[in-house]
C-alpha cells in the first residue's frame, strides 16, 4: 500500500496488506479481543482501531474511491462502530460487523460519487432559466401589491382614470373625457392629482413612491 494511502491519526495509518487463511484468523481474534477488552474498559479503542483499519482500507479501496472518500468511509464506520457497539452482542463478530458496515458506507459513498457530475458555471449559464430570480420576483410582486392597495384608497374618479392611463398606450382623450363625464381640459390636471395621492398612499404603506 502507498505511504498516501493512510488515514488520519484517529483511525491509524493503513500498512498492512490484505489477509487471508490463517492470518484473517488470527486477525479476527485479535479485533474481538480488543473490542473486548475497549468494551470492558480496560483499554482505548485505539487497539482495535490498529488491527481492523488496514482491512478496512482494502475493502473501501475495492469500490474505486479515491484516497479522500476512502478516508472519510473508513471515519463513518468507526463513528458507526462508537455509536453502535452496543448492538455487537459477541465480540467475535466485531470484525464481519466492521467490514459490512465499511463495504456498506463504501457502496452508498460510490454511488453518490457516480451520480455527481461537476459542472462549470459556463455550462449552467446556459442551461439555467435567464429570467428573474425568485428574489427578484417576490420584491416585484411586493411593490405591484404595495401599489394597487395604494390605488384602492383614491376615490372612484382617480381610480378609473388612472387605470384608463396605465393600461392604455395611446389613450383617447375624448373618450375618457365621455366615460368619466370630464371635460377633456381637466384630463391631465386630474390625472396629476391622482397620482400624487397614489404617490402619498404608496409612501404612507411602506413603498416606494
Amino acid at each position: 500500500m502507498s505511504s498516501a494511502e493512510t488515514v488520519p491519526s484517529t483511525t491509524g495509518p493503513s500498512t498492512a496488506g490484505p489477509t487471508t487463511g490463517a492470518s484473517e484468523r488470527a486477525l479476527w481474534d485479535a479485533a474481538a479481543d480488543a473490542f473486548r477488552r475497549w468494551q470492558s474498559g480496560a483499554d482505548p479503542v485505539d487497539p482495535l482501531v490498529r488491527v481492523m483499519t488496514p482491512v478496512l482500507w482494502h475493502v473501501v479501496r475495492a469500490y474505486g474511491l479515491d484516497e479522500e472518500l476512502a478516508r472519510d468511509v473508513v471515519q463513518t464506520t468507526w463513528l458507526a462502530l462508537v455509536r453502535r457497539a452496543g448492538s455487537i452482542a459477541d465480540p467475535q463478530a466485531v470484525a464481519a460487523w466492521l467490514t459490512v458496515t465499511a463495504r456498506r458506507e463504501a457502496w452508498r459513498a460510490a454511488k453518490r460519487a457516480a451520480t455527481t457530475v461537476a459542472v462549470d458555471d459556463e455550462v449552467l449559464d446556459v442551461v439555467v432559466d435567464a429570467g428573474e430570480s425568485a428574489e427578484d420576483s417576490a420584491v416585484q410582486q411586493d411593490q405591484h401589491r404595495r401599489l394597487w392597495a395604494g390605488v384602492a384608497t383614491l376615490d372612484e374618479r382617480c381610480q378609473r382614470l388612472l387605470r384608463i392611463v396605465a393600461f392604455d398606450a395611446r389613450p383617447d382623450y375624448a373618450r375618457i373625457a365621455s366615460d368619466l363625464g370630464m371635460a377633456v381640459g381637466s384630463i391631465g390636471p386630474t390625472r396629476g392629482r391622482c397620482l400624487d395621492k397614489l404617490r402619498t398612499a404608496v409612501r404612507e404603506n411602506g413603498g416606494v413612491s
